[in-house]
């Protein structure tokens, strides 16, 4: 895990545990990982939900007797530990099934986004040299077949997402149940033997739980080590620094997929032998329904996710009027979103901060508090780190830079992964002496506070003055049409680079180029407002919930 930086920096003093209370700033003992975390939620909580998937219901101990025989299917397979198992579903408790009894078995997992196409798959099961994959009938049927075949994988496993529940949404789960594939395992007809789970196959906390494949948007996709340890480590803290009560409601509004998901909705709802409720994949109008029947007491999604919440004509405050917390990661989150989503529906929208390779947050917005404003750039902040992470602001040497001043955000601490699967130079170029360097340009004040000011990568030079996208996008994000915004550098014979906004309008509202662009040429310096404005029905993302500049930048 990452280590701590000489005692001799600036930020090692941590003036952000003045911000945190008695609680959140306690030692912890989290679990070796999150099977041991699972047991105990079954040994005190045997016969409560653990899984809500629109009407279907699993207790703590029907999903543990279910991943327990899927492990010993894995097992009698041919799944040693440490071999690599690829899931490749939805937000299902099949998802949870495959993973629980993948860990059980000894095997690390490869959590991979069902958007991916053919050529994306085929790269990451070639690169983690996965063994079984488990994923949906219909997309092994359609191309997951094909990228298998040419792979180490000799173990498929298939799941209709129309099992464990009756109601087919339409709306999300609308396709027909297929005749199961011949040369495939069917996922829920192998948890429902009865199989015992491989008793020899425990895990510890410096073993590898996940290879997180990196969401690509500033580059090719490379596997962050995720160990059990520092996923149970920032699960222990969501429960203790959260006033949820043991036993809540959890929403998996992020896809549990992304780092986000597996560890602030799946691993925290165990840690507090929650109820995790799923909804297949994101969609308005069925996660308003879903909020309205079983009230949940936390989620956390990007703020593209709330954005659309807020735009459904079917919202309400009373959709909302259950949770206790609500959390947004991901993605930034524009100061002018918490302000609209508070004033129409009542929860404050509380920021965070973190990366794959920090095994999901290491800063946010206690409870209690909420995010200031930067009053030079308007910038809201990301939050506070937490206790044992040690969040430095650094020059290009790799030098503290002081409370204030912009630089790279490094981070260290028991949450920061080892490094990239198989990638020795890229690892000791991100994690120098074992601390993270995000590619992240933010800045702290002397309080504690970080902000995010944009990643390294996407800096606009023009005519010479930096200029940070993410400073024009809180500014179009105020206008009152506009409900997604990104911008990006384009070449300018003239100025070298000019600023080139992307948006999509809300719904019922209209705006003109010209009219978005004069909106920000009064509230921004000359050399900062975007000369070209394109709208477009929806801004491309990935599906945690980014918007993707990088595509957006090529397209231009």
């Amino acid at each position: 895990m990452g280590r701590c930086r000489p005692v001799t920096s600036i930020y090692a003093a941590k003036p952000w545990l003045s911000q945190l209370s008695a609680a959140q700033r306690a030692d912890i003992t989290p679990p070796a990982t999150v099977v041991h975390s699972f047991r105990a939620a079954v040994d005190r909580a045997p016969d409560h939900t653990a899984l809500a998937y629109f009407d279907g219901r699993l207790t703590y101990r029907e999903t543990d007797a279910l991943s327990d025989s899927v492990a010993g299917h894995l097992a009698s397979r041919g799944i040693e530990r440490g071999d690599r198992v690829a899931i490749m579903l939805q937000n299902t408790p099949h998802f949870v099934i495959a993973l629980l009894g993948a860990w059980k078995a000894g095997a690390t997992v490869v959590p991979l986004n069902p958007m991916y196409k053919s050529a994306e798959v085929a790269h990451v099961l070639a690169d983690a040299d996965v063994t079984a994959l488990i994923c949906s009938d219909r997309a092994w049927e359609t191309y997951l077949r094909e990228s298998a075949a040419g792979s180490s994988v000799r173990i498929a496993l298939t799941a209709c997402e129309l099992d464990l529940q009756t109601r087919n949404d339409e709306r999300v789960l609308g396709f027909e149940r297929l005749t199961p594939p011949a040369d495939a395992d069917d996922l829920v007809a192998v948890a429902r033997k009865g199989l015992p789970a491989p008793s020899e196959r425990q895990l510890a906390a410096t073993d590898v739980a996940l290879i997180s494949y990196t969401s690509g948007t500033s580059g090719t996709p490379k596997g962050a080590m995720n160990l059990h340890g520092g996923i149970t480590y920032n699960a222990e803290r969501q429960r203790t620094g959260h006033p949820v009560p043991e036993g809540a409601c959890y929403f998996a509004l992020a896809p549990l997929f992304h780092i986000t998901g597996m560890v602030c909705e799946l691993a925290a709802c165990i840690a507090n032998a929650g109820t995790l409720a799923l909804a297949y994949r994101f969609d308005a109008g069925v996660v308003l329904d879903a909020f309205t029947e079983h009230r949940p007491a936390y989620t956390v999604g990007p703020s593209t996710a709330f954005m659309a919440l807020a735009a459904h004509p079917a919202a309400t405050r009373e959709h909302f009027d259950s949770f206790q917390v609500i959390s947004s990661g991901g993605a930034p989150v524009p100061p002018a979103l918490v302000e609209k989503f508070r004033a129409g529906f009542g929860p404050y929208l509380r920021n965070g901060y973190g990366l794959t390779e920090c095994t999901a947050p290491c800063a946010s917005v206690p409870p209690e508090k909420e995010a200031p404003v930067d009053p030079a750039s308007g910038t809201l902040s990301v939050g506070i780190p937490g206790p044992d992470a040690i969040v430095r602001i650094v020059d290009e040497k790799g030098a503290d830079v002081p409370f204030g001043e912009p630089g790279e955000i490094a981070v260290s601490g028991p949450q920061v992964v080892p490094g990239y699967w198989k990638l020795p130079e890229a690892t000791a170029e991100a994690f120098p002496d074992g601390e993270l360097r995000t590619g992240d340009i933010g800045f702290m004040d002397a309080q504690g506070w970080l902000y995010v000011v944009d990643r390294k990568k996407d800096m606009i030079n023009a005519s010479g003055f930096k200029v940070w996208p993410r400073e024009v996008e809180d500014v179009l994000y105020t206008h009152p049409a506009v409900r997604e915004a990104a911008v990006v550098g384009i070449p300018d014979d003239y100025r070298g680079e000019t600023v080139k906004a992307y948006v999509s309008l809300r719904q019922g509202s209209a705006a003109e180029p010209d009219e978005i662009s004069a909106y920000c040429a009064e509230r921004l310096a000359a050399y900062k407002y975007p000369r070209e404005v394109e709208i477009l029905p929806e801004l491309p993302k990935t599906a945690s919930g980014k918007i993707l500049r990088r595509e957006l930048r090529s397209q231009a």
